[in-house]
């Protein structure tokens, strides 16, 4: 399926999980937030919210610092 990850079209396996996604974008580790189809979702759905065809990510990593 193809979606678009921060501006970029990617092609992907059907039905992954935003939480198999950043596995399979090696991800899994790093402190970050991702905007699915214009809404910021929390860490805790991560693993119940499945990419459709045509959706729209942005992936934005956290930056410690003051």
């Amino acid at each position: 399926m193809e979606v678009q990850i921060n501006g970029m079209t990617q092609q992907l396996p059907a039905g992954l999980s935003l939480a198999q996604l950043l596995i399979h974008l090696q991800l899994q580790e790093r402190r970050l937030a991702i905007e699915y189809n214009l809404d910021v979702v929390p860490r805790s759905e991560y693993a119940t919210v499945c990419l459709q065809q045509g959706d729209r990510l942005e992936i934005v990593h956290a930056i410690g610092g003051g």
